[in-house]
């Protein structure tokens, strides 16, 4: 089985397909414990001096631990067979660690997000699932020259088959899976 997360500030989109890139299962998850501030670099951190500010981000980021490592345990569970990869849209890896520069234009508008999905490739690979980055705006056209003729039936057909909801974020994550196999 392979995973593929489209995020978002405190939940995703999780799509779990299997090799022939059948969707198994889909549904959101959840990155954050009721109640904790989902942007805390971007939003609720901008009043606060570096120390507070970090101090937030700490608290939340272990928060988003709890929360996305149970939700991806109790997708496992729901599975029939194990989880191989998870693929989350990429980030510059020289993405800077120090709260007081991430909260710096161009960084803090980005620094949330790469939180969080630095959380679910430590909670990949502590699981022992490969992680497998991609860029948003291509994969879905990189998955449809993989697919050849069976792209529409692919990347759409779990609309018809499984019914709404089936968004953008449902076909980028399954693209995803696609290009990781």
């Amino acid at each position: 089985m392979r995973l593929g997360i489209a995020h978002h500030f405190g939940w995703a989109v999780a799509v779990t397909a299997s090799a022939d890139h059948r969707v198994v299962d889909r549904r959101r998850i959840e990155l954050i414990e009721p109640g904790m501030p989902a942007a805390p670099i971007h939003r609720e951190g901008k009043p606060l001096d570096d120390a507070a500010a970090a101090a937030l981000v700490a608290k939340v980021r272990a928060s988003a631990v709890r929360a996305a490592s149970a939700s991806l345990d109790q997708l496992a569970a729901a599975l029939p067979e194990p989880i191989v990869s998870m693929s989350l849209r990429s980030w510059p890896l020289d993405f800077p660690d120090d709260i007081a520069i991430q909260r710096r234009v161009p960084y803090e508008s980005r620094a949330d997000s790469i939180m969080y999905r630095n959380v679910l490739a430590e909670l990949a690979h502590a699981r022992g699932w490969m992680v497998h980055l991609y860029n948003a705006r291509d994969v879905e056209g990189q998955a449809v020259s993989v697919l050849g003729d069976r792209a529409n039936e692919v990347l759409h057909g779990p609309r018809a088959a499984l019914g709404p909801p089936w968004t953008k974020d449902h076909r980028i994550a399954l693209a995803a899976t696609v290009m990781a196999s």
